[in-house]
Formats: structure tokens, sequence, C-alpha cells
């Protein structure tokens, strides 16, 4: 896609009493001077969030002290304000070339916080990924006027940002990002939910702590081991329900609990319904699955 190069910015006062996403300006650049520097402690048009994708070259991100290099595949990630400086640096092989959006944090601060607690001040994204293939065409949007109302620019913006999340939450679920002791732990849970052993023991078999398990499981998958084995034992129960006739206290056993009520107990937390509203529908849908994250 030929991009075009530029800035380009909106202020709309429509629908400003509607819960809408703040578009605040979007771009492609390329820059070879020293004179491009951003001081997010002098900014004046904040509060803004910054996501800036290199496309080739590399800039400089310096944050909480630290310097990072933003080279192609990478971007940095910034809050307007906060004591932060990016820049290019002189001497550069290349042009430091980059799509960028700005956004206001209304609506949007917790997805937000929730992709950078996961990355950092700067995560590297495949240039096909969704999200980069969204930021292409919102400025090639942008570029032919068609991001002409709030509306449309708050669609651009709920797209982006959950994408940003889903790429993070996709890529958290793809066993092969996993580290071989989590991928381990999370088989044994799946064969063996039904008469699980405790944490401890489980920890043993893949040579850890039962402290580091817990965290370096929670990283790699966004869950506890115990919150996991919760999942696929009400997965398995769903399809009991569904397909069988079995009294619940029975399902409640064959996936592992140790009482009926424990179980429907787990059961509504995870899905608001009792195993009895999931099986018969009542004042509610019948399904024939519940997709649980």
């Amino acid at each position: 896609m030929n991009i075009p190069q530029g800035t380009y910015g909106f202020r709309f006062t429509e629908g400003h009493d509607l819960p809408l996403g703040k578009l605040f300006a979007v771009g492609h650049s390329t820059v070879d001077t020293a004179d491009y520097v951003w001081d997010g402690l002098k900014r004046t048009d904040g509060p803004l969030l910054l996501f800036q994708y290199t496309l080739s070259g590399e800039g400089v991100y310096e944050t909480e002290g630290r310097t990072y290099r933003v080279p192609a595949g990478h971007a940095l990630l910034a809050e307007i304000p906060s004591p932060h400086r990016y820049y290019y640096e002189p001497g550069s092989a290349e042009p430091w070339t980059f799509l960028f959006v700005l956004l206001r944090p209304d609506l949007i601060l917790k997805h937000w916080h929730k992709y950078r607690y996961g990355t950092g001040s700067i995560a590297r994204l495949e240039p096909d990924s969704p999200p980069i293939r969204l930021l292409r065409l919102m400025v090639a949007d942008a570029a032919a006027g068609r991001i002409a109302d709030p509306f449309a620019a708050s669609s651009w913006v709920y797209q982006f940002m959950t994408e940003l999340v889903r790429l993070q939450v996709n890529d958290r679920r793809d066993r092969s990002n996993w580290p071989d002791s989590v991928r381990l732990t999370a088989e044994f849970i799946e064969r063996h939910y039904a008469r699980m052993i405790g944490i401890e023991q489980l920890a043993d078999r893949v040579s850890l702590s039962k402290y580091h398990l817990i965290r370096r499981f929670s990283a790699s998958t966004g869950v506890t081991p115990g919150a996991y084995l919760a999942r696929v034992r009400i997965e398995q129960a769903m399809e009991l329900l569904r397909g069988t006739e079995l009294p619940i206290e029975e399902i409640a056993e064959q996936v592992g609990y140790s009482s009926g009520s424990y179980f429907i107990k787990v059961f509504r937390r995870l899905t608001n319904l009792t195993p009895g509203q999931f099986r018969h529908g009542g004042e509610s849908l019948v399904y024939r699955k519940l997709f649980l994250d």
C-alpha cells in the first residue's frame, strides 16, 4: 500500500456528549535531522497516548532513565505528558520513517495500560499484524478525507486499541510462544483435570518452585494454573451438561469437584449462569457452548 506522507489532525465538536473514542492525529513521516526531538514534559497538547511504529531506519526513545533503540518492526509507546524523549539521532545510517497515531485517553486508557503492561515501552509487531495493517489503513483514510466525523474517528480508535490487546492475548494463547515448563503444565492439566494433583506436586513435575511456576505460567498464558484448571473443568462440564442427562452432582465429580455446590459456584463465576440454566435455558438462552477466556 502506497501511504501518503503527512500528519492529519482531528478536532470534532459533534458528538461531544457521547462516549466516543477520540482520534487526535495520525501520520506517516520521514525524518533525518537533529531538529526532530519531542520532549514529553514540554508538549502542551496532552493528555495523549502515542503509538509510533518504525517502518525503516530507527529512532531513539528515552524514558524512566533508560534509552531504547526503535528499529524497523518496533513501536514506541508514550503517554503525554510524562518524562520521556524521542528523537532522530544524527549520523544514523538512514532516515527514520514511521507511522504514528495520537489518541485521547478517554475511554481507552485501560486498554492502553493492559497492552503496555505486557510489552513495556517498546513493542515488537510484524508489519502485517492486524494493528499495523489498521494503522496503515487509518493513515490512508485520513489522507483521502474519509475520517470526516467523530463517529468514523471513534470507530478507528476502538478498532486499533482492541486489535492491539487482541494481538497480545492471542500471542499468549499461541503455545509455540510458551516455555516448555508452561506447555507441559498446561498439557498435564488438560489430561488430568478430573484428578489433579496439588500445585506443589505439579511444580515438582516441571522442576520449578510453586512460586516460579505460578509466575511463569501467568506471564505466558495470562492466567494462573488454578484458573486454567477451572476453565478446563468448566469447558468439560459444559459438554456433559449439553450432551448427557447426568445429574449435576455426578458431572461435578467427573470433572474433578468434590461437591456439587462448589462446582455450581465456580460455574456461575465463570459463565454467569448456573449449570441448570446452561442446560435448560429457562429465562436465559440455551447455549451449545460458552467461550471462556
